[in-house]
Formats: C-alpha cells, sequence, structure tokens
C-alpha cells in the first residue's frame, strides 16, 4: 500500500529488506556482504531487494542506487506493529527513517499499532497521502524523521492526527525459560507493555483516542539536563585543582547536516520496510 501511494506523489525508488527485520533496531552490516538484488515485485516501478538491515538499505539507496539522484523523501513502513514511545529504539521501520535524518534526509517511518495476523490498513491510506504531502509541501525541520504510529482500525473512523512528543513507557520484561529436544534450557521473551506517562501530549495518550500520533525524532540522544546536573555536581580534574566541568548547555542544538535538500512535488521513496 505504501508504494500504491507514494507511486500518487511521484517518481518511486524502493530498496527493501528480503527478510522480516522487526526488532532490528538501527543495526548495520559490517562483518558479511550485503547483496542488492533487482526485484520485479512493483511491476513498472525501479525496486531493489537487499540481504542486509533497514538501515543498510537506506545506505545503500543513498550512496549506490540514488547516488546521482536526491530524493526528496524517504518513507519507511507500513509497520506491522507499535512502534510508539520506547518501541522506536528497536525498531527496524524507524531505524531506517533516522538513518537517512543522519544522511540529511526528511524522512517518515509509519507504523500501525496492530500486531494481528489479519491486521486492517485500509484506514491508513488517506491519511499516508496526506501526511506525506504535508512533509513535500512544508517540509521536515533538518535532521528529524517523523514517527507516525495509526491506532489499530476502530468502527469509527480516525478522529484526526496530533503531534505529541514520545511517551515515557517500557517493557516489564519476562523471559519463559523452555526446554529443547535435547532438555536443554533455553529462553523466551515475553512481557507487558507499561505506560505510567499520563501526558495527554504524549504519543500513547493520541492513540488511546484514535488520534494519528506524529512525533518528531532525533538522532542527537544527548541527555542536556544531564549535562547540567553534571556539570554543577561533577569534578573532572584528576587533583582538584581545576573547576568543575563546564559544558556549553544554553541553547544545544544537534550535530545535523547542513541543508535538507528541498522539497518538491516528487515523492521519491529511498528506503521501504
Amino acid at each position: 500500500m505504501l508504494v500504491r501511494v507514494m507511486r500518487r506523489l511521484g517518481e518511486v525508488v524502493v530498496v527493501a529488506p528480503n527478510s522480516p527485520q522487526s526488532g532490528m533496531g538501527h543495526a548495520i552490516t559490517i562483518g558479511s556482504s550485503l547483496r542488492l538484488d533487482p526485484s520485479t515485485i512493483f511491476p513498472g516501478i525501479e525496486a531493489y531487494e537487499c540481504s542486509g538491515t533497514p538501515a543498510d538499505c537506506v545506505k545503500l539507496a543513498k550512496h549506490m542506487v540514488l547516488k546521482d539522484r536526491q530524493p526528496d523523501l524517504v518513507v519507511s513502513g507500513i509497520n506491522h506493529g507499535s512502534n510508539s514511545s520506547v518501541n522506536v529504539l528497536y525498531s527496524g521501520t524507524m531505524s531506517a527513517a533516522i538513518e537517512a535524518a543522519i544522511e540529511g534526509l526528511p524522512a517518515i517511518g509509519f507504523s500501525l499499532c496492530d500486531y494481528g495476523h489479519q491486521a486492517d490498513f485500509s484506514h491508513t491510506e488517506e491519511w499516508v497521502e496526506h501526511i506525506t504531502r504535508q512533509a513535500l509541501e512544508n517540509g521536515i525541520p533538518v535532521g528529524t524523521a517523523l514517527n507516525v504510529n495509526f491506532p489499530k482500525k476502530q468502527e469509527q473512523p480516525i478522529a484526526g492526527a496530533k503531534l505529541c512528543r514520545q511517551a515515557r513507557a517500557k517493557w516489564a520484561e519476562e523471559f519463559d525459560v523452555r526446554l529443547d529436544p535435547h532438555k536443554r534450557p533455553y529462553y523466551w521473551l515475553i512481557g507487558n507493555f507499561v505506560n505510567e506517562d499520563q501526558g495527554e501530549d504524549t504519543d500513547e495518550y493520541a492513540l488511546s483516542q484514535n488520534y494519528i500520533s506524529i512525533v518528531p525524532c532525533q538522532f542527537d540522544l544527548t541527555a542536556l539536563h544531564g549535562l547540567t546536573q553534571m556539570n554543577e555536581q561533577w569534578q573532572l580534574s584528576l587533583d582538584g585543582a581545576e573547576p568543575k566541568a563546564k559544558v556549553a548547555t544554553k541553547k544545544a542544538t544537534s550535530p545535523q547536516p547542513a541543508q535538507l535538500a528541498k522539497s518538491t512535488p516528487a515523492a521519491k521513496k529511498a528506503a521501504k520496510k
């Protein structure tokens, strides 16, 4: 469906993994070869299947497939499952989008908060097109990738879309201990998602109200509040003679690419998961 929508907006190039990549995060391939083969899965569209990770796909798309062309937008998804809150850190879908942001390209990762085998994606199509048009016409901030999550399809239509912050939630991890045929133990990750963030400005709250959540994400992971606190409390001199560490924290900015390519009415899809 994502390819179909992008095709309505402009020229499309697809570079996608050739196998499932759920939970892959931002892994890249550095100790083995990468394969990039032409694909005919989308008739009439330039497409390639990659043996690597979602982040690998973006790197190959940018530096090999599109080395003489600059994509106007990178889109990734639609992921079959939620990438809201802390899930963004584990997500191959969002890592593709964030890799694009690192490369200086505007990017969006789309996900549907439904893990069911018969998940219905039909209610997302018009919104994918609308959000993508907004990105092309109005731009995405430099060094930013949008994390877009759709609520599971309900009887009532989607209530709308909201710009949100990421909820402070996490997985309460558990491991189920099992035995293989040789009676050796192995472990199966299970657990529950716990959201104790009651803020009504979060992605989790928006999704619970049948809204689409849109969270602008960046690749600079600096904890500025940590810099401020440590600057006041830590003594970094071995002999204690020097004043405490001084770190410039006011109006700090992320180390971002100098300038994004100007958006045009064409959407070139450089990566798809």
